[in-house]
């Protein structure tokens, strides 16, 4: 398919988006926007990817494209008609790799091709040939928990690609595997796509690896959050296969970092209170050690304070999944600042450097409390009670205003490992109480005494 390496805009629509929007109801029974206003096509002969942070909505734009679940507004149009449900000609492939256990290879693979109704002999003869196609000959009787994780991520894909899908959806299908092997999947499927023997019309990528998209799409999709809007698109230029170390190669990703990592302009009628302000802000998944770790980096040779974030990565070894949250969380706590690709140590960040461990974590917690909305608000609720404590729930509750509950969960316990570890506010795993820390507790108690 190289012939159709950027497709021009006269190429027919596989699918078309046009101001596609999601809610979620909130505990409060308001309505928040997961997703606003998305106009996306895909035309045949490329390969897009798709990026963005967590509350991007990545995962869920790909669910209502593969038509598992529906738009609350805005209309999706697959081959010119309008999408209702599940299609034939649409597959997907799942990070989780979604087979089931008591089915064999063959018998996995031949699912899909079984609900479109077709004859058996013909459904094992087009399993077989996906299997071959995928590098699994010789697996057809296997059981999945006798595979590699490759190996079962290659299922998944067969059973994708046995259909003949016009439109293939991704959804971070390599970023369960280790490096190598995930890239030689990755490239394995880039041959197939080059040599037209899978009869795929366009793929979406859904990844969180920034290299691995400017290597495979001919496009890149750059989702902002809260909601999920098309920010940025950027093409890709170069002919595949591409070399990772070219000049031209290098500078793209470095344009991808700056754009992934840049705030978004604020919408007109946002309100003036920036997002990290707020306590619904969904704060990084990230441990202290891995921030300590980043900073402890970048602060030595050969960087000395400032960095570019692809060759943060290459040094760390980290990953794009991990290596960005951890400098949001960085920049977040005004350790670190961000701008056009680069991290550099703050004054702040420098000191922090510097400190013995106890003084790291009284940087760390004076740091929180004046840059992390939902801990400021936490101590002050602390601090406004009268046995100085805050159950889980009511704090829950109240981001349940903002999030998901499977979200709030998630936000709470990070700010609650931020806050214990800054001696900002302690956490009891059996009652589910924040609390005060034990010292501040006794001298209130001798001072009221």
């Amino acid at each position: 398919m190289a012939e159709n390496l950027n497709p021009a805009v006269t190429a027919p629509a596989v699918i078309e988006l046009r101001g596609v929007s999601k809610m979620f109801r909130t505990a409060s029974q308001s309505d928040r926007a997961v997703l606003e206003g998305v106009d996306l096509t895909l035309r045949e002969g490329e390969i897009v990817a798709m990026l963005g942070k967590s509350g991007s909505g990545k995962s869920t734009l790909l669910r209502i494209m593969a038509g598992l679940v529906g738009a609350d507004r805005g209309e999706v149009r697959f081959r010119g008609s309008r999408l209702n449900g599940t299609a034939e000609g649409i597959a997907m492939v799942f990070q989780s790799f979604a087979l089931f256990p008591w089915l064999t290879v063959q018998q996995n693979v031949e699912l899909g091709l079984e609900a479109q109704g077709v004859p058996k002999a013909e459904r094992a003869r087009r399993a077989e040939a996906a299997i071959d196609m995928i590098g699994l000959s010789g697996f057809n009787g296997a059981l999945p928990r006798e595979l590699s994780g490759g190996m079962r991520q290659r299922v998944g894909i067969a059973r994708a690609l046995v259909t003949q899908p016009d439109l293939l959806l991704m959804d971070e299908a390599f970023s369960a595997l280790d490096v190598l092997t995930g890239e030689t999947l990755r490239d394995e499927m880039l041959d197939l796509w080059e040599s037209g023997r899978a009869n795929i019309r366009s793929i979406l990528i859904v990844s969180h690896n920034i290299e691995e998209a400017v290597m495979m799409a001919d496009r890149i999709v750059i989702l902002s959050s809260d909601p999920g809007r098309i920010r940025a698109e950027v093409r890709v230029p170069f002919p595949r296969p591409r070399n990772r170390d070219a000049a031209q190669v290098r500078a793209l990703i470095d344009e991808v970092y700056m754009l992934m990592t840049s705030p978004a302009a604020p919408e007109p009628r946002v309100p003036a209170l920036a997002p990290s302000r707020q306590i619904g802000y969904r704060l990084p998944d990230v441990d202290i050690s891995q921030m300590d770790a980043i900073l402890d980096l970048l602060s030595e040779p050969p960087f000395n304070g400032r960095a570019d974030l692809p060759h943060l990565a290459d040094e760390a070894g980290l990953t794009d999944d991990d290596l960005l949250p951890a400098c949001e969380a960085l920049q977040l706590l005004q350790l670190a600042h961000i701008e056009r690709g680069d991290i550099t140590t703050t004054e702040t960040g420098r000191e922090y450097y510097a400190a013995e461990p106890n003084e790291r974590k009284a940087m760390f917690g004076r740091q929180l409390l004046g840059h992390v909305a939902l801990a400021t608000h936490i101590r002050r609720e602390l601090e406004a009670s009268e046995d100085g404590e805050v159950g889980e729930e009511q704090v829950l509750r109240e981001l349940e205003a903002f999030l998901k509950p499977e979200e709030a969960e998630r936000v709470l316990s990070v700010a609650i490992d931020w806050g214990r570890h800054g001696e900002v506010y302690e956490y009891s795993y059996n009652s589910g109480m924040l609390t005060l820390p034990r010292e501040e507790q006794e001298e209130a108690g001798q001072a009221g005494e």
